[in-house]
């Protein structure tokens, strides 16, 4: 059986600015995924075949054509993949493993705790 909590290291810039490489997060197993949540899920492989590592998302809705699937994007769309990508497109439940909860800056001149919540509404 697996532990409630994972701890993981952010790696790569696609979640940027909420994410940066080097941050830790605090995810809960098993947790409720809604809209805005930043979750840790597995992708697809990648377009030759290879596997992804785990992915740090954010999950923007259900798919309307499969309500019981997840849209999952980056926070910089400019870095990394999201379901747009005709190679991850929506993912199953099961692909979504953990909702982070906690994030903890880890740059040797800013080390903050906060709770990670659904992105700020954008104007």
């Amino acid at each position: 059986m697996a532990l409630p909590f994972a701890l993981v290291r952010v790696a790569g810039a696609s979640m940027e600015p909420t994410l940066r490489a080097g941050d830790l997060l605090l995810a809960r197993r098993g947790a409720g995924v809604r809209p805005g949540d930043v979750v840790l899920c597995d992708l697809p492989p990648d377009p030759w075949g290879r596997p992804r590592p785990t992915a740090v998302k954010r999950v923007t809705g259900t798919d309307p054509d499969d309500p019981g699937r997840w849209w999952v994007e980056s926070d910089d769309p400019r870095a990394g993949v999201s379901s747009f990508d005709p190679t991850v497109g929506s993912l199953p439940p099961e692909a979504v493993h953990a909702r982070v909860i906690l994030q903890v800056r880890c740059r040797r001149w800013d080390l903050r705790v906060r709770r990670v919540g659904p992105a700020p509404a954008r104007d």
